[in-house]
């Protein structure tokens, strides 16, 4: 047998068609279960139609249950109706979870060819759609189902619904509901739920500008079934009316709470007023279950004892988001004295501006967090996953071991962190340390272009700059936690210009003064992270050069998701020529979203962003910025996978629409076809809506113009601007 070196020089003189055959002879060397553990990463429509037809080896590991026990259709924007069709009909028979979440652009003809997978057990329709006659043919034919996601919109009726449809929906333990019109949907059919998660996204105003009323038809006013309920979650969408439809599906919680109730989230933008009923419930819940998971709207718990009277079992999530906990109400009432929770795998504080302090209400943002509040959390909760402590001033002491990041560092499974930027910086500055460059900081703020005294620009990577500092705080806080995938440092004071569940503020406040002093190396510190899948970094003001995100883009090599906002003076886009260095190596990004005030979306940033290959979505919002057409028309053409679009700049409405006629156009001469007539700036299809153009969607092309936004914030009042996002997906 020849030596393995020998075989690498045999390779290498071998024609190109003998080393491919000699790479195919080595894969197929592999053992099965090697194999399959590889096709396992291979989409599905790619596995039955494709792969499945290259050798015999290969057509029989791709029918392994293993492979067609669960089918993933979420986000495959290349599964056209011909496809969806086919591998059902290939594999129908051995799929038992079927997921094809978001499928907008299947129709619902296509959707019917689930009824064929008789043997399913789990699936997820939620965004596909389905009308009562459709969705009742269905799952009169699947008499195994379990679990089931679907979407409730307007025209639903449930007296559509078939004897063998309710038999189905009887034996379902777990049921996702996407809510666009007030109705109970298929709740009252499922008499065995036991996990019920509700989405509400009813808008308070049909197209037509009448108003919606939150009570339900009479016909739809069955009371659903809640004795064997274990998990009850919902979120709602902003609008009053969501909050009208919640209650009365909290009301018949409130007569009769179930007994084996373990976790009860109920996640609400804003305010939600209590009413008699949910304080009936709350008190049901106090005197008869025992929680593993809590959330519930602030007004719920700010000023009751309902935390002192609830009682936990082995608890794994919390979330006290933006409610007045003090930090000896968190220490008593929550940890209990600081007893051992090593079951909470989840806890956010978000918004929590006094958790980390004294009981003392009168606290103001620039004082120091009391260190041994945390120490006591970190001490009891030392299997904590996910930790969110964002939107407040955390300001630690000087001194030995004190630093909130010294002792985060004790929580080493942590997965997922959001800080503030001002948390991570270091104490408050002695009279023996050197001021840290007074005169960036001095400039004023504004939208205006100001003039940065001694702010050298980015002229690419040089050797020790922006290296992490070995003795600051937060890089031996990376250090310590290696296998963080995500991680979010958002500046205490952030508000996005365009946000998803909260009104957007047009004036937003100045960062803290401490977060000044974290800039470009504090960045580059996060290139320890070798695992790190998601970053978020927001509202930076001490970012020169932008410098630190070069170092994440060479080391960070696992990172798909990338949202920066506000990064530098607001004045000047300082980091362009860094981000489109770090660009260049993020080979495997799927979602960008910036938001940056006079950005330049130039031939320069288009050129980096194309050589990330793998690029699904990008967003860009921009007030007052600039794009180059001609940039974005190569750039589309470079980059296939791009299916999302979001672009918000100070363009005029004219080189918007005339873009977007010049890729409708270049889709025509691609795909043969006449393009889709667009009058109008259209929006991305949200879940559960059809798309507005007549033709199909399997063409990857014609999706990426189904969701292109693009349009001006100079000729459109600000109203209008930002009304017109529905969803941000980056």
């Amino acid at each position: 047998m020849a030596s393995s070196g020998e075989d690498t020089s045999n390779e290498g003189d071998a024609p190109p068609a003998a080393a491919t055959m000699a790479v195919g002879a080595h894969l197929l060397g592999f053992s099965d279960e090697i194999l399959l553990h590889i096709l396992s990463h291979v989409p599905s429509t790619d596995l039955v139609l494709n792969v499945r037809r290259t050798c015999r080896k290969l057509a029989v590991l791709c029918l392994d249950k293993s492979l067609t026990h669960t089918v993933l259709l979420q986000k495959d924007y290349e599964a056209s109706e011909d496809k969806v069709k086919q591998v059902v009909k290939e594999i129908g028979r051995e799929i038992q979870q079927l997921n094809m979440a978001g499928c907008y652009w299947l129709s619902g003809a296509t959707i019917e060819h689930v009824a064929r997978c008789r043997g399913l057990v789990k699936v997820n329709l939620s965004g596909c759609h389905l009308t009562s006659v459709r969705l009742s043919k269905m799952l009169s034919a699947l008499q195994h189902l379990r679990s089931l996601a679907i979407d409730v919109s307007p025209g639903f009726d449930a007296g559509q619904l078939s004897g063998e449809c309710k038999a189905t929906l009887s034996r379902v333990r777990e049921l996702k509901q996407t809510l666009y019109t007030p109705s109970y949907g298929v709740v009252p059919c499922c008499t065995s739920l036991e996990k019920l998660l509700l989405y509400f996204e009813i808008l308070d105003r049909t197209r037509e500008g009448a108003v919606l009323s939150g009570q339900l038809m009479v016909g739809q006013s069955n009371v659903p079934h809640y004795q064997n309920l274990r998990v009850f979650y919902a979120r709602l969408a902003p609008g009053y009316i969501n909050q009208e439809v919640v209650r009365l599906y909290l009301a018949v919680l409130s007569d009769r709470t179930p007994e084996n109730l373990h976790a009860f989230l109920i996640s609400v933008p804003g305010s939600f007023a209590e009413s008699g009923a949910t304080k009936n419930l709350l008190d049901s819940m106090a005197r008869n279950v025992a929680l593993d998971a809590l959330q519930l709207p602030k007004s719920w718990l700010n000023g009751s004892s309902l935390l002192q009277h609830m009682k936990f079992n082995n608890p794994f999530y919390f979330s006290f988001s933006r409610c007045a906990l003090s930090g000896g109400h968190l220490i008593q009432r929550v940890i209990n004295g600081g007893r051992d929770l090593r079951s909470l795998a989840s806890l956010n504080l978000s918004g929590c501006v006094h958790c980390l302090s004294p009981d003392s209400l009168l606290r103001k943002a620039e004082d120091d967090i009391d260190s041994g509040i945390l120490e006591t959390l970190v001490a009891s909760c030392h299997n904590l996953q996910h930790l969110n402590l964002s939107a407040a001033h955390h300001h630690s002491a000087d001194g030995p071991g004190r630093h909130l990041c010294q002792l985060l560092a004790r929580l080493r499974r942590l997965r997922s962190l959001s800080l503030p930027v001002c948390s991570v910086a270091e104490a408050a500055p002695r009279a023996d340390r050197a001021p840290a460059q007074p005169a960036p900081h001095a400039v004023p703020r504004g939208f205006g272009k100001k003039v940065r005294i001694g702010v050298q620009s980015y002229s690419g990577p040089l050797p020790g700059q922006a290296a992490p500092q070995p003795s600051s705080v937060f890089w031996a806080l990376l250090k310590n936690v290696p296998f963080l995938e995500r991680l979010e440092l958002i500046g205490s004071s952030f508000s996005s210009a365009m946000p998803r569940n909260e009104p957007a503020i047009r004036n937003s406040l100045p960062p803290c003064s401490r977060a000044q002093s974290v800039g470009d190396s504090e960045v580059a510190a996060v290139g320890q992270l070798a695992f790190l899948r998601h970053l978020t970094l927001a509202q930076l003001p001490g970012i020169l050069t932008g410098s630190g995100l070069v170092s994440i883009g060479l080391q960070c090599q696992q990172l798909q998701s990338l949202s920066l906002a506000n990064l530098g003076l607001m004045g000047k886009v300082v980091y362009t020529s860094a981000l489109s260095d770090m660009l260049k190596h993020c080979k495997r990004l799927k979602d960008l979203r910036l938001e940056q005030p006079y950005f330049s979306a130039n031939a320069q940033f288009f050129q980096a962003l194309s050589q990330c290959s793998a690029l699904q979505r990008l967003c860009l919002v921009s007030r007052s910025g600039t794009l180059q057409p001609e940039a974005v028309l190569a750039f589309m053409a470079r980059c296939l996978h791009v299916v999302v679009c979001h672009m918000f700049t100070g363009e005029s409405l004219a080189t918007c629409k005339s873009l977007q006629q010049s890729l409708l156009r270049r889709w025509g001469e691609l795909t043969g076809r006449r393009p889709p007539m667009l009058t109008k700036c259209q929006r991305q299809p949200s879940a559960g809506s059809s798309p507005e153009f007549p033709v199909a969607l399997p063409d990857r092309l014609h999706v990426c113009l189904c969701s292109l936004l693009l349009n001006c914030s100079g000729e459109i009042p600000a109203e209008v601007f930002l009304s017109l996002v529905m969803e941000i997906i980056c």
